[in-house]
């Protein structure tokens, strides 16, 4: 297990872990910032936070309330 560790080039996985991590920031903070959602807040950040890098997607694509 320790060779496959050794044999990953972490900087080819460094932009993939950024994107991660703003993609996740931004999610939560409109998240927490908007005044409506569809279903419940206290439900959508758990699954941007512990579903990786597709929760925050999921957020944006049916938990966001979108304005008419």
């Amino acid at each position: 297990m320790e060779q496959l560790f050794d044999t990953i080039d972490w900087r080819l996985l460094l932009p993939v872990f950024a994107i991660q991590l703003v993609l996740l920031a931004v999610a939560l903070v409109d998240c927490i910032r908007a005044e409506r959602t569809r279903g419940p807040k206290w439900l959508w950040i758990p699954v941007i936070v512990l579903v990786q890098m597709i929760g925050p997607v999921l957020y944006f694509v049916f938990g966001k309330e979108r304005d008419a």
